[in-house]
């Protein structure tokens, strides 16, 4: 795996900060409809890939915590201030 950065901006993708280079192997039919889709949405086929991945990944968080909340019920939200939560329990003693 490589590392690049680009100068300036190709396509919508801009990389800001050094990114890993990858090589797949898909079938050429779906490589000619993933770069129709990349077109047709105006983005690199780097950036499509990138947008898809992203979606999927959170997708996926989304599913674990629905799995967790169907074992532990729902989660309840906390919120507050916890350092000073804490700060008031140790003076408190």
């Amino acid at each position: 795996m490589t590392t690049a950065t680009a100068a300036a901006p190709i396509g919508n993708t801009v990389y800001t900060h050094p990114v890993a280079k990858v090589m797949i192997s898909i079938p050429d039919n779906l490589l000619e409809r993933l770069d129709a889709q990349a077109r047709a949405s105006r983005e690199t086929r780097s950036g499509f890939l990138r947008r898809l991945v992203e979606r999927e990944l959170q997708g996926d968080r989304g599913q674990r915590r629905k799995e967790l909340e169907e074992i532990l019920g729902p989660l309840v939200p906390m919120g507050g201030d916890f350092a000073r939560l804490i700060r008031e329990d140790r003076e408190s003693h």
